[in-house]
């Protein structure tokens, strides 16, 4: 049975049809599947099966990736209610565009990507303060803050991601929370993170999932 459901399913995603989608999903729990193993065995699977052919070769557009990822956010959301025991986040993530940055389409697109992977998202909006991603990183307890920058002076200034790193050190915890950068600015220059003193950066919102579950798993070690 799960063969069939992870078939179906991933058929519909990469049609990016949604109601097909949902139709095997609600079929798949009425024959006795749990949510449970929708979430587990065929949602996510079905997500880093697309980060890794994004990141391969290249089977599908972004367009696709993009609209899947979204149809898995709310297969996701809609199974989490009917879950015996709320399952832990793989992590947490503050996002917000950069000091003097108010272009927020790109940050949207990463959020939507990545809900579908069960990491929590913590949306600081747009024109955001260094000093304010530190502290909401620190609040909700985030192993890792997302800068969005779609201007080079807002990337590059001294009030994005060079400050936010130095905030970091000043308080001891660079290690203890990782930074990925992302927008037009770092396309055109691909070691542009470097500068800023990033730890990474992501070209799309999918890749984005991938980099940002690494980040996780190195703050936590």
């Amino acid at each position: 049975m799960y063969e069939r459901v992870i078939k179906g399913y991933n058929e519909a995603i990469f049609d990016t049809d949604r109601e097909r989608a949902l139709a095997v999903i609600h079929d798949a729990i009425d024959k006795g599947i749990s949510p449970e193993d929708i979430v587990f065995k065929v949602v996510i699977p079905a997500i880093e099966s697309m980060i890794k052919s994004i990141s391969e070769n290249f089977d599908a557009n972004l367009a696709q990736h993009f609209m899947a990822s979204q149809i898995g956010a709310d297969v996701v959301e809609e199974m989490i209610k009917g879950f015996k025991k709320v399952p832990e986040a793989a992590g947490t993530v503050v996002i917000g565009t950069s000091r003097g940055d108010f272009h927020g389409l790109g940050k949207r697109i990463v959020i939507g990507c990545i809900g579908a992977l069960m990491i929590d998202v913590v949306d600081l909006g747009l024109n955001v303060p260094p000093e304010r991603f530190v502290d909401e990183a620190l609040a909700n307890n985030a192993q890792v803050i997302g800068i969005s920058s779609m201007m080079v002076h807002t990337a590059t200034g001294p009030e994005g991601c060079i400050k936010v790193c130095r905030i970091l050190r000043e308080r001891g915890i660079e290690d203890k929370i990782k930074i990925i950068v992302g927008g037009a600015p770092y396309r055109y220059d691909n070691n542009l993170y470097r500068m800023v003193q990033a730890d990474a950066w992501a070209d799309n919102g999918i890749t984005a999932g991938k980099v940002i579950i690494d980040l996780i798993r190195s703050a936590r070690k």
